[in-house]
């Protein structure tokens, strides 16, 4: 009788048996047709799903950085904002000390502010500006005549103050004048010298033979095209001589 009963549990295990192994072998084969399925939908569609996913996961990613940024205790930087503080103080002050001696230099009255970079210049009262326009400055070639003489013909920087002032003035053409034209050079004062009518109505020393004149060429303003001397439009000309005194300052830069 034990015998028997042995014999047919072996039995009802052995069908188990059989009916697990066909149940997973089916669904093992409707998982990996589920599976394919799966592959060959996201390859078809994976732009879509990206996105979804982008769509879903992004928002999360931020509200999480967002969360963790607002949680963190701020306690410890406290004492450091103090001192940001008053090192931007002090800056400010010190700023403002600057702008004092800045401004205390400044003049009060008229003078002219010449940048030889861009070929600009500016003219102020005070604090006001009363024109900005072209103007022209050194071209910076270089002559040469022979192995004796050269000239660089560049526009001094610095600050200057006006020397005199002149209205219909006549040029006095230096030595370069003539060997740039391929000329003999004149003795000193001789009438070849003398050229009427070439730099405008009016005519500003800064010394040394530099002078801020008109000019015929007003096509070429805002170009580096002078032989040191700054050039100014008629219109522009004859305000700055009507602004600036003997003694005004020029600052070039």
């Amino acid at each position: 009788m034990n015998t028997n009963f042995l014999d047919s549990i072996k039995e009802r295990y052995s069908l188990y048996r059989q009916k697990i192994n066909k149940c997973a072998s089916k669904t093992t084969g409707f998982c990996f047709e589920i599976y394919k399925q799966s592959l060959s939908y996201f390859q078809k569609y994976k732009f879509v799903f990206t996105g979804i996913a982008f769509i879903i996961v992004v928002p999360v990613i931020v509200r999480l950085i967002i969360w963790m940024a607002l949680s963190i205790n701020h306690a410890p930087f406290q004492s450091n904002d103090a001192e940001l503080l008053k090192a931007r103080d002090n800056i400010k002050r010190e700023i403002g000390l600057v702008d004092k001696k800045l401004n205390s230099k400044r003049p009060r009255s008229y003078f002219i502010v010449i940048n030889s970079a861009s070929n600009e210049f500016v003219l102020y009262k005070g604090n006001e500006i009363i024109k900005k326009d072209k103007c022209s400055t050194g071209s910076y070639v270089l002559l040469k005549n022979g192995d004796d003489q050269q000239w660089m013909f560049n526009t001094p920087k610095g600050e200057f103050r006006i020397q005199g002032k002149t209205t219909s003035p006549v040029w006095k053409k230096p030595d370069w004048a003539f060997v740039e034209e391929g000329l003999p050079v004149p003795t000193a004062n001789h009438y070849s010298r003398f050229e009427y009518g070439v730099l405008g109505d009016y005519a500003l020393s800064l010394g040394h033979g530099y002078l801020i004149h008109g000019t015929l060429y007003q096509r070429f303003l805002g170009l580096p095209v002078t032989h040191g001397c700054i050039r100014l439009n008629d219109e522009n000309l004859e305000l700055v001589y009507r602004s600036l005194q003997v003694g005004s300052k020029v600052y070039i830069y």
